[in-house]
């Protein structure tokens, strides 16, 4: 399994409730597999319910990684991700164990396909300067980048923003930098099958709802109380249902609220999850 032509890794992603984790597991047990966790909120060590993230008797059917390591007040990124999951890939490999990374953050599925555009730091006043541009960003952009320009719609003035920035911190257009971390992402010359959990929307949402209704059986609300006095903005605290039931404990909503309010956050998060996978990882089916 030395040899980069031999190493093989399974992707498996999907929207929430769309039974990411079940297929692992069936996966693992029948190719001889290590589960790796590729959602952003199921690394948070205190949010085992609230992220349902896997139960300690799945964990033991097979061997699972990068699940409930961090803590929920320390920071983390799509790039400390990145080095600990090819970390875990490069361990499976060495064991002759198939990698098979799972989860919903799109983000961490591109960044190990495409790798992370190692740009320097960009100066506060030139990101500034384009952060706060009210100008015609597209057109700005092609007049000096057109390649780059041309794979931005004029709409998304943050993305447009980055190229400008990068582009006038560094002389080097953006898609040099992508391209210079393509070439180093952890599956460049990796054999990689992909299965996206393709489940209608109603049914997502009915499987959603009700596996909240099970998470407020198994204690969701205990979770919450032990989370309500650390600071919102940190991203544990994102966690979807987490901030509504916060809102109960401190007598903001009744309780029937709070998971009526989760559950149409989740509802909102599936949409999401669906438009982001659609608009950006198209070579996906």
């Amino acid at each position: 399994m030395n040899a980069i032509s031999q190493k093989r890794a399974l992707l498996i992603a999907g929207p929430t409730a769309s039974g990411k984790s079940a297929l692992a597991l069936e996966k693992a047990a029948a190719l001889n597999g290590v589960i790796v966790n590729a959602d952003a909120l199921q690394i948070y060590a205190p949010l085992r319910i609230l992220s349902a993230r896997p139960t300690p008797e799945e964990e033991a059917r097979a061997p699972h990684c990068l699940y409930g390591h961090v803590g929920a007040e320390q920071p983390y990124s799509v790039a400390i991700w990145l080095a600990e999951a090819r970390r875990q890939m490069d361990a499976a490999w060495e064991q002759g164990l198939l990698p098979i990374i799972t989860g919903g953050t799109g983000l961490y599925f591109r960044a190990l396909e495409q790798g992370l555009a190692p740009v320097q730091e960009i100066p506060v006043e030139v990101r500034a300067k384009w952060r706060n541009y009210t100008g015609d960003l597209h057109a700005e952009l092609s007049s000096r980048d057109r390649a780059m320009a041309a794979k931005l719609p004029p709409s998304d003035r943050q993305r447009l923003a980055r190229a400008l920035e990068v582009l006038d911190a560094t002389g080097r257009s953006l898609l040099d930098w992508q391209r210079e971390g393509q070439d180093q992402a952890p599956l460049a010359g990796v054999h990689v099958g992909r299965i996206f959990m393709d489940v209608p929307r109603e049914e997502l949402y009915a499987r959603a709802e009700a596996r909240f209704d099970a998470m407020m059986a198994a204690g969701a609300l205990y979770e919450a109380r032990a989370l309500m006095n650390l600071d919102p903005m940190l991203p544990a605290m994102k966690a979807i249902g987490l901030p509504e039931l916060i809102a109960h404990l401190r007598g903001e909503l009744t309780l029937e609220e709070s998971v009526t309010q989760a559950k149409t956050a989740t509802r909102n998060f599936i949409k999401r999850q669906l438009t982001w996978w659609r608009g950006q990882m198209r070579h996906w089916r």
